[in-house]
C-alpha cells in the first residue's frame, strides 16, 4: 500500500493539489527532461492523483521537483486531466503563498510598512523562470503577483473555419502556453450567462481542434525537436478586448474548465490587447472568470524584454487560499486504483 500527501489550495476557485510527499522519483537533469520522464514512465501516478476517485476531470496538480536553475526556490511540473502543461498562472499564485509559508524562499522580505512586506519568490516552470512577489501582512501571506516569461502574439484576427459556427476570427498568443482567444459574441447560440458549461467546453474543444488543423504555425522560438512548448493548450472565450474590464472562460487540455481567470491566459490576453492598441504599458486591466466571478489583474510589465522585439513580460496578480491537506491511499487490490474518467 502506498500513500501520497498533498496540500490543497485554490486560486479564484481553480484547485491546486500540491504533492508534498510519496510521489515516485522523477528523473532527469533538467526540468524538461523530468517532464518527459514523468510523461513516459509515471503517467499512471498523474491519473491516480488527478482523476476519480481521488480527483475529478477538472482537478489540477503541482509536482514539486528539484530545480536546475540556480536562482529558483523550487521547480514544478503542472498536471491536469490530459497530461502536463508548460505554465500555470493560478498555480504560481498558490505556490507563491506555499513557498513563503514553508520558508522555502531564498529572497529576503522587502518592507513596505510596519506590518506589510513583499517577499520575492522564484519558480522554475517548464516554460522558464517565473518571478513572483508575495504580499505578507502581519505575518500572513496574501495576494501574489507574478511576471510572465517573454510572451507574444502568433496571429491577430486569424480567419478560422469551424463546423458549428462557420467562419470566425481568433487571436492566437503565447503567455507561457499557447491559447486561441475567441470573442463569444461571434458564436451564435452561446453566451456566458445561460449556456451550460459543458456546451461551452464542447464549443471550445471544437475551436481548438480547428486551430490545430488550420495550418497556422504555432512554434516557440526556444523550442527544440521535442516540441515541449509548441502546441495549442486551449481556447479562451472572451467578451470585450477593448475595455479595462472583461469576462472570460478558459477551456484547456481535454475540455477542462478553468474556474479562475487563468493566469497564463490573462497573459495571452494582455499581449493581444497590447498588439491591438487596447492597453498601454503600466495600465492595469481586470479579467473576470465568467462563471465564478473571480478576478485577476493584468498589465504590461516590460516591452521587448532582454531585447526580444515583439515580446512582452506581463504582470498578473490574484489571491489563493488553502482548503486543506490530504493523505491518499493506494491499495494493491483496488480495481480502480489507477483512476478513471466518466466521459
Amino acid at each position: 500500500m502506498t500513500e501520497i500527501q498533498t496540500v490543497e489550495m485554490h486560486t479564484g476557485g481553480e484547485p491546486l493539489r500540491i504533492v508534498v510527499a510519496g510521489y515516485p522519483d522523477i528523473k532527469g537533469d533538467t526540468l524538461l527532461e523530468k517532464r518527459r520522464y514523468a510523461k513516459k514512465h509515471l503517467d499512471v501516478w498523474r491519473k491516480r492523483i488527478i482523476l476519480e476517485p481521488r480527483g475529478h476531470s477538472d482537478m489540477y496538480g503541482a509536482l514539486i521537483v528539484e530545480p536546475d536553475h540556480p536562482e529558483a526556490d523550487l521547480a514544478v511540473l503542472f498536471v491536469h486531466n490530459e497530461g502536463y502543461s508548460t505554465m500555470c498562472g493560478h498555480g504560481v499564485i498558490a505556490l507563491g503563498r506555499y513557498i513563503v509559508d514553508n520558508n522555502l524562499n531564498k529572497g529576503k522580505p522587502i518592507p513596505v510598512s510596519d506590518t506589510v512586506s513583499h517577499v520575492p519568490v522564484v519558480i522554475q516552470c517548464p516554460c522558464g523562470l517565473v518571478r513572483a512577489m508575495v504580499a505578507v501582512d502581519s505575518g500572513r501571506s496574501q495576494r501574489v503577483s507574478f511576471t510572465s516569461v517573454p510572451s507574444f502574439t502568433v496571429s491577430c484576427d486569424f480567419a478560422l473555419s469551424t463546423p458549428s459556427f462557420g467562419e470566425i476570427t481568433v487571436d492566437v498568443a503565447y503567455g507561457g502556453a499557447f491559447y486561441a482567444l475567441v470573442n463569444i459574441n461571434q458564436l451564435q447560440g452561446l453566451c456566458f450567462d445561460s449556456t451550460p458549461v459543458a456546451e461551452l467546453a464542447a464549443a471550445a474543444d471544437e475551436i481548438s481542434k480547428a486551430v490545430r488543423s488550420s495550418g497556422l504555425e504555432i512554434v516557440h522560438p526556444d523550442d527544440d525537436d521535442n516540441k515541449d512548448l509548441s502546441f495549442l493548450y486551449g481556447t479562451i472565450f472572451i467578451d470585450d478586448q477593448m475595455q479595462p474590464f472583461s469576462r472570460n472562460l478558459c477551456i484547456f487540455a481535454d475540455k477542462e474548465i478553468d474556474r479562475s481567470p487563468c493566469g497564463s491566459g490573462v497573459t495571452a490576453q494582455v499581449v493581444v490587447q497590447y498588439a491591438k492598441g487596447f492597453i498601454k504599458e503600466g495600465q492595469v486591466n481586470e479579467f473576470q472568470n465568467a462563471k465564478t466571478k473571480s478576478v485577476f489583474k493584468g498589465q504590461v510589465a516590460k516591452v521587448a524584454p532582454d531585447g526580444k522585439q515583439g515580446m512582452l513580460r506581463v504582470q498578473v496578480s490574484g489571491q489563493a487560499h488553502y482548503t486543506g491537506t490530504s493523505t491518499f491511499t493506494f491499495e494493491d487490490d483496488d480495481p480502480l486504483v489507477d483512476g478513471f474518467r466518466l466521459m
